[in-house]
């Protein structure tokens, strides 16, 4: 069924999410959209009073329109927003003390390499067991690239020299598609990957017969 926002789903959607991490990152972008909304709609509305009856405001002082249309308004909102932001961002941070499984991401031009606990390897396809937190820590190798799988979690920039790290949540089982999201050089739009979570209770064997060469990557 077609709607206003159909174009925003799809594996690649950031308002398609399929895990909280993810579902936090599409509200604050809803709630973002509604801010600026109310802001616009704010200043229309004066500007088509404006328009269609001069004068109306007239025995309004202008300092009273700067200080509470220019200033306290938008301030009041832009606030609000930064808050709510703030707290959101807060929330996605791999925070010390929750279990969560740990993988390593090394992007190159222009392909992404994972490293799994034990030492196993996947090129192309990050495997990842499903209802668990997976902190992704992202290996800064040859250029500045950045990490980003849009349905399960935000993104984080991959830095020469540097070891950032992101916290992902897949609900379910299934895959989901991963980008660079940094232009990185010519074969910048070919560089994207697969997320694949698997049942958790599984996921150890899963991995072992990928990694094995038993299951395809």
């Amino acid at each position: 069924m077609a709607s206003g926002v159909s174009g925003c789903a799809g594996n690649l959607s950031a308002l398609d999410p399929a895990g909280p991490n993810a579902a936090s990152t599409a509200l604050l972008w809803w709630v973002m959209l509604a801010g600026s909304s109310a802001i616009f709609l704010f200043v229309s509305a004066l500007l088509a009073l404006a328009l269609l009856k001069p004068g109306l405001g007239a025995n309004v002082p202008p300092k009273r329109w700067l200080v509470w249309g220019g200033l306290a308004f938008p301030g009041v909102v832009l606030s609000a927003l930064l808050v709510f932001a703030l707290a959101t961002g807060e929330r996605l941070l791999p925070h010390p003390g929750t279990q969560a499984y740990t993988v390593e991401a090394l992007p190159e031009q222009w392909l992404w390499r994972f490293r799994y606990p034990g030492g196993g390897e996947s090129v192309g396809t990050l495997h990842i067991p499903a209802g668990q937190p997976v902190d992704v820590r992202v290996i800064g190798t040859d250029v500045i690239h950045s990490f980003w799988v849009p349905r399960l979690g935000g993104k984080i920039d991959a830095i020469p020299g540097h070891v950032n790290t992101i916290r992902l949540t897949a609900d379910r089982p299934g895959s989901y598609g991963g980008v660079c999201s940094e232009f990185c050089g010519t074969g910048h739009t070919g560089m994207i990957f697969t997320a694949l979570a698997h049942e958790a209770e599984g996921f150890e064997a899963a991995l072992a017969a990928v990694l094995s060469g038993e299951a395809p990557r």
